[in-house]
């Protein structure tokens, strides 16, 4: 599932459900219902956001086989275990809150 963001200062912003969930806790704001995000509130959200930590979240490594199938014709890409922070992964949402604060337009989710 998604949630999406939406302002009449920008498109809208799908955001995976996990990755929603965590940026709008970040803001103490609630995933569950629809929400806004006032003008007023965007420094503070854009101050939070952007201190948010770099660091990707710790998971355990993933087990590999030593010995690969021959018949396997997947290509991994270099980069495909390398996790992306909370931080990145809200940038998206950073330049909305931005355009939306010089526009004066609140943002909206779960409408």
């Amino acid at each position: 599932m998604a949630i999406k963001f939406k302002s009449q200062a920008t498109g809208d912003l799908v955001m995976v459900q996990a990755t929603a969930q965590a940026v709008l806790a970040l803001l103490g704001k609630s995933p569950d219902g629809p929400g806004i995000l006032e003008p007023a509130d965007m420094a503070g959200a854009l101050a939070a956001l952007r201190g948010a930590s770099d660091e990707a979240p710790k998971t355990a490594p993933k087990e590999r086989s030593s010995d690969p199938d021959p018949d396997d014709d997947r290509i991994d890409p270099p980069f495909a275990d390398e996790p992306v922070s909370l931080r990145k992964h809200a940038y998206p949402l950073i330049l909305m809150i931005e355009r939306a604060q010089a526009a004066g337009k609140p943002i909206v989710w779960g409408v």
